[in-house]
């Protein structure tokens, strides 16, 4: 007998249910690599490979798409964006290869929040050492502070589910998320999503916006614009760290 087609695969390892929640899927995701993804998972569903040693295979992706980026040059940028793009497409596969082969596990929910973690430090220090040129300055410093202020936001989302549990309570919903005690504090979060600084600090946007900033370097001389990215990856770190709390204390998350 033949093997299941694409769109029975897809039923199974792409449902709705999944693929339709509104925060828990990223635009990229969307947009074109869970196209892909399903071919990729399909194959890899013929392998020996476990949903987990997928998720290993990602979290490589993301610190080794950090180390490229901390080398000089054009090519060193775009390296590494392209390692973020196989470090997504691992993301989406894992997933999609624990449901169509039944063995999802909490083990693999941790593997891939701390991949995620890993991998987006991974970038901003990367990029802190790259604007540094030779020897590790205050850019390389701002680098591991944009590390920490993109920790932290994970961190403060996670840490919802830690206190809740903690509590006896299930997990918040997607719907807690945009239910404020006020107000006014719920039209500022919207109108703070709705500009999307926040992605300056996470792995896509940044990879795709730092082969942006070595092209301009490359082609002025010099390291100014990558230099610029730096500082304004700290600032909106620092920022979003802010914010993102004030935002967790204000909704119906923790009630």
């Amino acid at each position: 007998m033949s093997g299941p087609s694409v769109a029975e695969f897809r039923a199974v390892a792409q449902p709705q249910s999944t693929m339709g929640r509104n925060s828990g899927e990223h635009w990229a995701g969307s947009l074109y690599m869970r196209k892909l993804s399903i071919y990729v998972t399909w194959f890899l569903a013929k392998t020996p490979i476990t949903p987990n040693q997928t998720t290993w295979l990602m979290i490589l992706s993301g610190l080794l798409a950090g180390a490229v980026l901390a080398l000089p040059g054009l090519w060193a940028a775009v390296v590494a964006a392209l390692l973020v793009q196989l470090y997504l497409l691992l993301d989406c596969s894992d997933g999609e290869l624990a449901r169509w082969t039944g063995r999802t596990s909490i083990t693999g929910v941790y593997l891939d929040r701390v991949g995620h973690y890993f991998a987006e430090a991974a970038i901003l220090i990367g990029l802190g050492f790259r604007a540094s040129e030779v020897l590790p300055d205050w850019y390389t410093v701002m680098g591991f502070a944009a590390a920490l202020g993109a920790i932290l936001i994970k961190a403060e989302t996670d840490l919802v589910d830690v206190a809740r549990a903690r509590s006896g309570l299930v997990a918040a919903t997607e719907s807690s998320a945009e239910q404020f005690r006020s107000r006014g504090l719920g039209m500022a979060r919207r109108a703070a999503a709705a500009l999307k600084f926040h992605r300056l600090v996470q792995a896509v946007e940044l990879s795709l916006i730092v082969v942006l900033a070595a092209l301009w370097d490359a082609l002025s001389g010099g390291l100014a614009a990558t230099r610029v990215l730096v500082v304004a990856c700290v600032v909106v770190a620092v920022l979003q760290t802010a914010l993102h709390l004030v935002s967790i204390l204000a909704s119906r998350r923790l009630s």
